[in-house]
């Protein structure tokens, strides 16, 4: 009897992590360092490698079962899960636009492949089995070096028009009035949320450099006033951004995952507080929670793209 075996990959711009899924839980973990700088083959070239040392390790602990192969994928930028192509992405990583992501995958690993943008496969991975199982509808928040978000609505990833739905670190509020954004335009949230921008405004008010905004939490709670406020003005500006997608989108709860969910109560208070302040009668009551599966989330969500519809287009063919 053939076994259905799913390998899932998170691609990042700084790691490329690996793990056979089964039933929801991971198992035969691998990290390599993404060659970020090198281009797309070189980074083709490390999911590849890093897929082939999870199934070799799956294989000799199957005591010799018929298993049948397939591919799931989480990477950074936007990515069409219909095509498994990569829309657009940053400079993180070189050349990886136009990407024919599943395609160059499959043609390496001779697997079935399917592809989604990483935080849209941290969405599925919590809402599945995390802070958001259980649930219909569910927003995921990634709070870290970037803003991103994740939509669940009638059980389905939103994924929008171009694949680009959950740039939430692009919703304009009041307290990022003239700052500069990463993507070019000004007065977005993750021009004063974002970790970098949590950790520029304490430099700038400080004049220390603090590596993370891990080690900033510490600075916190430790009592530096500096910090507390860095983190305060940060968790604020999100709160605002957030009560305003409530308002609007009404899921039955939003997560919230990424570097800036460690950051303790010095964010997550006024982050509430804000949040709360905004919503409006009828959403009142809908409940921030903190992620649940940490860095397996996103292998989880990549896994199920073969179990889960993954957006609003509809069905999607069987092989790529």
């Amino acid at each position: 009897m053939t076994t259905a075996v799913v390998v899932a990959v998170d691609v990042g711009g700084t790691k490329i992590r690996a793990g056979c899924v089964i039933d929801g839980t991971v198992g035969h973990l691998r990290e390599v360092p993404t060659p970020a700088a090198e281009g797309r083959e070189a980074i083709l070239d490390s999911i590849a490698e890093v897929v082939r040392r999870v199934m070799r390790e799956t294989e000799a602990e199957s005591s010799g079962a018929d298993l049948r192969w397939r591919l799931g994928v989480g990477s950074a930028g936007v990515i069409d899960p219909e095509t498994g192509t990569v829309v657009s992405a940053t400079d993180s990583l070189a050349g990886w636009t136009g990407t024919r992501l599943t395609g160059e995958l499959s043609d390496r690993l001779g697997i079935e492949t399917r592809a989604v943008n990483d935080v849209h496969a941290h969405a599925l991975g919590e809402s599945l089995a995390g802070a958001a199982s259980g649930t219909r509808s569910s927003l995921l928040v990634a709070a870290g070096t970037g803003i991103g978000g994740g939509l669940i609505t009638a059980g389905r990833l939103l994924t929008g028009r171009r694949f680009a739905a959950g740039h939430i670190g692009h919703i304009p509020v009041e307290a990022a009035r003239g700052l500069p954004c990463p993507c070019g335009g000004v007065g977005h949230v993750e021009a004063i949320a974002s970790g970098p921008a949590v950790l520029s405004a304490h430099r700038r008010a400080s004049g220390a450099t603090v590596s993370s905004t891990r080690e900033l939490a510490k600075v916190a709670a430790a009592g530096e006033a500096i910090a507390q406020q860095a983190f305060e003005r940060a968790g604020r500006a999100l709160g605002e951004a957030l009560g305003g997608l409530a308002n609007v989108l009404s899921p039955e709860v939003i997560v919230i995952g990424g570097g800036l969910a460690g950051a303790g109560e010095h964010w997550w208070h006024p982050l509430r507080e804000v949040f709360e302040a905004e919503l409006i009668p009828a959403v009142r009551g809908l409940e921030l929670r903190a992620a649940e599966l940490g860095s397996d989330a996103p292998l989880i969500g990549a896994a199920s793209l073969w179990s889960t519809d993954t957006g609003e287009a509809g069905t999607r063919e069987e092989t790529v």
